[in-house]
Order: C-alpha cells, then structure tokens, then sequence
C-alpha cells in the first residue's frame, strides 16, 4: 500500500480514526475508575465485585488481543478493526443498563473483546500506513491522544457519576464509536499478509484459560482463603496452561507469538519494561482513585480533576517524546522515563488519611505524567521493531503485555491491599471501646476496604472511631502498593538499560 505523511489529510484522517477507537478503550480503564467506588456503593459490591469490573475486561483484552492481531494479518486489518468498534459501541450500551454486579461484568468482558479487536488494529495500522521517518511521531501523536481521549474520561466521567448516575459513563463511547467507524470505512485502506495463512486457536484458548485461572486465583482468595482447593485448582491450572501455550507456541506453524521476533534485544527489552511500567501504572490508577474518593473524600468531580495533570501532561508531550527517541534512539527515554514515574510514585507513597493535594499528591502526579509521555512512545515503537508481515502480531503481544500487567497488577496489588487492610483494622478496631456486636458489623464487611459502610445507629463519636480506623487501614496498605508500583517503574528502567541497543534508532 502507498505510505502516507503525517502531514497529508489521508494521513491526519487515518491517525484520528485510530485515535478515537484506541481512546474509547483508553477511557474505558479511565473513566471506570472514576466510576468504580460509585458502583460499588450502588450495587452493594465487595472488592472482589469491583476488580472484576476492571479485570473482566481486561481478561478479554489480554486473551484476545494476540489472536485479533493475527486475525487482521489476514483477513484485513481494517475489517477487524470496524468489527471491534462496532461490538464495543454495543457493549457500552449493554453496561448502561446493568442492574447487577455479574451483569456489569458480563457485558464488561463482551467490551473486552471488542477493545482486544480494535486496540492492536490501530497500532498495525499506524505501522503499516505511515512513512519509517515519521512513524515514531505518529505513535506519539496517537499515544498521547488516545490516551488524551480517554483522559477527558476522569473530569467528564466525574461529572457524568455525581450528575447522571454511573451508568451514564458508559454513554461516551458511543458518539467517539460512530464518528471511528466513519471515518475508518472511508480512509483505512484495507491491507493483510498474503503469507497468513492457520489462526492459532489453540493458542488463543490456552492463554485465556491461563489468564483466567491466575486472575480469578488471586482474586477470590480474599473471599474463599488460602486453604480452600479451588484456590490451588485454579492457580495451578492456569499456569499449567501457560507452560502449554509455550509449548504448543514453539511447535505451531502459525503460532500467535512468534518467538523469532524476540531475537532482537530491542524487542525483548520494549515488552519486558512494558511488563513492569504498565503493571505500576496500572496499580497506581486504581487504588489512587479509591483513596481520593473513598479516604480522601474527594467528588467524583473533583477526584477526576485531581488525575487530571498526569493526563494532560501524556496528551500533549506524547508526541514531543516519540520526537526526541527518533532523533537520540529509544534508549535514554526508556531509562529516564520509568526512573521519573518511580519518584513520582514513591512520592504518592507518603500521603495521609488528611493528605494536602498540592504538596503530597500533585507533586506524585506531575513526575508520573511526565515520566509516562516520554517513554509511551520510544517503548511502543521499540516493541514494533519487526518485519511488516509480524506487525500484527508484534502489536497485538504489545498490548497484551500491557494488559497481562494490568490484569496481574489488580489481582496481586489488590491481594496485599486486602490483607494488609484487614490485618491493621482487624487490630484497630479491636482496641476500640466498643461493643463486639458493633465491632462484628464493621469486620464483616472487610472485604469492602474503605467502602465500608458505618450503620446509622451508631453515635457520632464511635463513628468518626471507626472511619479513622477504616481511612488509616486503607493508607497502611495504599502505601505498600504505591512503594511496589515504584519499584516496578524503577525495574523497567533497569530493564532498558540492560537490554536496549545503545545506537538503535528505531
């Protein structure tokens, strides 16, 4: 296919479609973190209700994002690519009128399929369409603006929960779906590899098997425990499957990962630090927004308008980092970056039950945002580093990395935060002068972390007792996350180091 500028109207035209579908997906993790400590006040869920809001999607992306990638190389990347819009722009309306928890997360996991369609067709199609002088910038430009677009999800979601109600979040993707699918039927050109031939189904069930065991594993243990054989059941199998899925990998024709692209350093050192910066920024976005609201007591407004600096931040210097890694070589960036984010999250570490926004979490969210915007780029472009005819693959194993991160960072991070918190009020509220009966009605609900709520009967001095016992809990184990999640950051940074070519230029 002919090549296009950045500069040209097609090109523009091509980087806007891939934009708003990528940013639908983008504004989903956004904008349902901002809904989520809502949606478990309303249908009355547990953590482990809400971490499938955000993992049931996830699944599905992490699952399905290697076989969509493989299925655009060759039956069109366009067509996959309108497919995955169209089936996300129907689950979102799904999810408007869930009346339950199970089934938010149904309709959640059919929005992962269609994201998983759409996400790695937007980067194959950015990789295929425009110039190699220029591509670095494109990706920056679409990173930083799908990203952007999901970005808005904080301040407008906010304002959608306190004025509309949360199902009412789940409207924007339906008017950014409709104008992607226009624009994508006019000027995408349709292109696949002629040389694809089998789709690794096998592949593909095993890795979702694997996934599904480990995340549902980690999860239910804080209801089920650690004794129960369903938690071993599950745990095992899933890594049993995956030591299958690299088996059957390294034997398939057509694997869904084809490992000769892990022959360069650059590749291996792009998804590597993907692994550990995603699963980091992953882990801050979701226990950052329950603390702001639920400990913090922020609005949802205004907890949307505190994430909003690390957002724009991503938006508009985006770009400027794919710039500069195309000039000096993905290396610098990649190692910088996540050291930036690693300060920025030990920053957010220190914060209190009574935290001052300007001096305790600002400072956290500013060197976050600008040690993402200039790594997303060089790292995403690293990670693309192959033949045209792997660009499919190499996107769609990007991207499920990020989400393999994501998946693992709200299931593990989410096991610590649960236990540390039932351990330290547990003990907190032990040593109240109380009644056990009042004490009995606090500890049942542990597995609510701050969205504990205090019976109406209790007077007012017991209850402000317990809601400091409930905040600094949930600070105890907030702040073992945010001092994990900057050791993650500081391990990607370690990892470019390591494994990044010192004269690459990508």
């Amino acid at each position: 296919m002919k090549k296009v500028t950045i500069t040209s109207l097609e090109g523009k035209l091509i980087l806007t479609a891939t934009i708003l579908a990528s940013g639908m997906a983008f504004l989903d993790g956004s904008v349902v973190g901002i809904a989520v400590p809502t949606i478990q006040a309303k249908l009355n869920a547990t953590i482990t209700g809400i971490q499938w809001i955000v993992n049931g999607y996830t699944l599905m992306l992490c699952s399905l994002i290697l076989i969509s990638g493989a299925l655009g190389d060759k039956f069109g990347r366009k067509k996959i690519f309108i497919y995955g819009i169209g089936l996300f722009i129907i689950s979102s309306y799904l999810c408007s009128i869930s009346q339950s928890i199970n089934q938010l997360v149904i309709f959640r996991i059919i929005q992962g399929i269609g994201g998983a369609m759409m996400v790695p067709g937007s980067l194959s199609i950015i990789n295929i369409a425009f110039e190699e002088h220029n591509r670095g910038y494109a990706i920056g430009v679409w990173s930083g603006f799908a990203g952007g677009v999901g970005a808005l999800a904080p301040l407008l979601g906010g304002w959608l929960v306190q004025t509309f109600g949360w199902p009412s979040v789940f409207y924007i993707n339906i008017p950014l779906g409709i104008i992607a699918l226009l624009l994508a039927f006019k000027y995408i050109p349709e292109t696949r590899d002629n040389e694809s031939t089998q789709i690794d189904i096998l592949g593909a069930f095993l890795i979702f098997l694997s996934l599904l065991g480990i995340a549902w594993g980690l999860i239910s243990v804080s209801d089920l425990g650690w004794n129960n054989p369903a938690i071993a059941i599950s745990l095992v199998g899933g890594i049993t499957a995956f030591i299958f899925f690299i088996i059957v990998q390294k034997k398939s024709k057509h694997p869904l990962v084809p490992f000769n692209i892990f022959n360069s350093s650059l590749v291996v050192g792009a998804n590597l630090a993907t692994l550990f910066l995603y699963f980091a920024l992953s882990g801050v976005i979701f226990f950052l927004v329950l603390n702001l609201q639920q400990v913090q007591h922020y609005s949802p407004i205004i907890a949307g308008l505190a994430m909003l600096p690390t957002i724009l931040l991503i938006t508009f210097l985006s770009g400027v980092g794919g710039k500069v890694a195309d000039k000096i070589g993905p290396r610098l960036p990649m190692i910088l970056g996540p050291l930036v984010v690693a300060i920025g999250m030990t920053i957010l570490a220190f914060s209190g039950t009574h935290a001052n926004y300007f001096t305790q979490i600002f400072p956290g969210l500013i060197l976050f945002g600008l040690g993402m915007s200039f790594v997303i780029a060089p790292l995403t472009k690293s990670a693309l580093a192959v033949e045209g005819k792997y660009s499919g693959a190499a996107s769609g194993i990007n991207n499920a990395v990020a989400r393999i991160a994501g998946l693992l960072a709200i299931a593990l991070l989410g096991l610590i935060v649960v236990s540390l918190f039932e351990g330290h009020l547990s003990h907190t509220i032990n040593s109240l002068s109380m009644k056990n009966s009042m004490k009995e009605q606090i500890m049942i609900q542990q597995d609510k972390l701050a969205g504990i709520e205090i019976p109406h009967n209790f007077d007012m001095q017991t209850k402000n007792e317990i809601q400091n016992a409930i905040d600094t809990s949930f600070v105890y184990g907030f702040r073992w996350a945010m001092g994990i999640t900057a050791l993650l950051a500081f391990l990607s940074s370690v990892t470019s180091f390591l494994l990044i070519p010192k004269t690459t230029k990508t």
